[in-house]
């Protein structure tokens, strides 16, 4: 027969295993039970490092709704009211107004470079840059020079823009009128995929192309810069609303006319409180551009479905998994 305080040992033993076992989960998953819903805009390139942080957050306990798509504006404002926990691809300082709008740092916690060397701008093909000695979106205002990117007739050039609610887009529009394009230079707006599609399949059959694109994104690995097509520079700095004043050059000094960018996670400023924690997590995040672009590029080629996106996230997290831990544990002793 066992004695009785071997008996009251072993129950104690039991106990205290399982104190710590419980302990540890609780370490490794302080999120658990808590629910998060990820939002991004309409540019499907974006799951993949929206998925990032989700899987982030999933192994930390908390359980994560599927993606919502709101385009900018809305995303922010959503985030700032509780509508949604995070957006991962909020643009410094392209998103500045967006941000601020939506209440700024009272509402909102940005977080450190997610994912940095963003650059966007316009560009044509190079054979006519070559031959009609094209630099800079100015000599656009030359109607002989625009009619040679006129797609439908009217006689001005038909520039691939960017979609309403983007930011680019009051960009654009901006210069626009800061440039004295208005009257040859048509800003056409939709579905960048459906207008970029076109802008390809245009310079595939040999026409000159100018569009607006941005890094990382697929575009340029389709159209490469230096090789097919070349940046055109602006004649001088002009952005609307909080960057009026900014000076757009580049260091190397070329002037693209637009700021150079970089990606942050965004997320609702009440969540961050009430999970500390989480703030840890987002600042210690960073995924190269280069990282992104490679993965947009194998969307393009044909895996763009969920379950490719999906996998191509678990993918990379299981080539970068002492990385992607180091994010983990960041959180989790902070949690502790």
């Amino acid at each position: 027969m066992t004695s009785s305080w071997l008996k009251k040992a072993g129950l104690g033993l039991l106990a205290a295993t399982m104190t710590l076992s419980l302990s540890a989960q609780a370490n490794d998953r302080p999120g658990e039970g808590a629910v998060v819903t990820p939002l991004k805009s309409s540019i499907a390139e974006e799951t993949f490092q929206t998925l990032l942080v989700s899987r982030a957050l999933e192994e930390l306990g908390f359980k994560v709704n599927d993606i919502r798509e709101l385009e900018y504006p809305a995303a922010h404002i959503a985030i700032a009211n509780g509508d949604g926990t995070f957006l991962a691809d909020h643009w410094y300082p392209m998103h500045i107004d967006f941000y601020e709008k939506a209440g700024g740092v009272k509402k909102l916690f940005r977080s450190n470079v997610y994912s940095d060397g963003a650059l966007s701008g316009y560009l044509i093909d190079k054979k006519t840059a070559d031959k009609y000695a094209i630099t800079n979106i100015e000599q656009l205002k030359d109607p002989k020079i625009a009619k040679l990117f006129d797609n439908n007739g009217n006689g001005k050039a038909d520039l691939t823009g960017c979609p309403p609610g983007w930011s680019c887009e009051q960009i654009i529009e901006h210069h626009m009128d800061a440039y004295g394009l208005r009257d040859t230079v048509d800003h056409n707006q939709g579905s960048y995929s459906a207008l970029i599609a076109g802008t390809i399949a245009q310079f595939n059959r040999g026409e000159s192309v100018i569009y607006y694109t941005w890094l990382p994104y697929w575009v340029s690995a389709v159209m490469k810069p230096g090789k097919d097509v070349v940046w055109l520079e602006v004649p001088f700095s002009s952005l609307p609303g909080a960057g009026k004043d900014t000076d757009t050059s580049l260091p190397n000094g070329k002037n693209y006319g637009f700021r150079p960018n970089t990606q942050h996670i965004v997320a609702n400023q009440d969540f961050i409180k009430q999970y500390p924690f989480t703030e840890v997590l987002f600042n210690a995040m960073n995924v190269s551009n280069a990282d992104i672009s490679a993965q947009n590029l194998v969307m393009r080629n044909g895996q763009d479905n969920d379950k490719d996106i999906a996998r191509h996230a678990d993918q990379w997290i299981k080539a970068n998994r002492a990385t992607f831990d180091g994010w983990l544990k960041a959180a989790r002793d902070a949690a502790q």
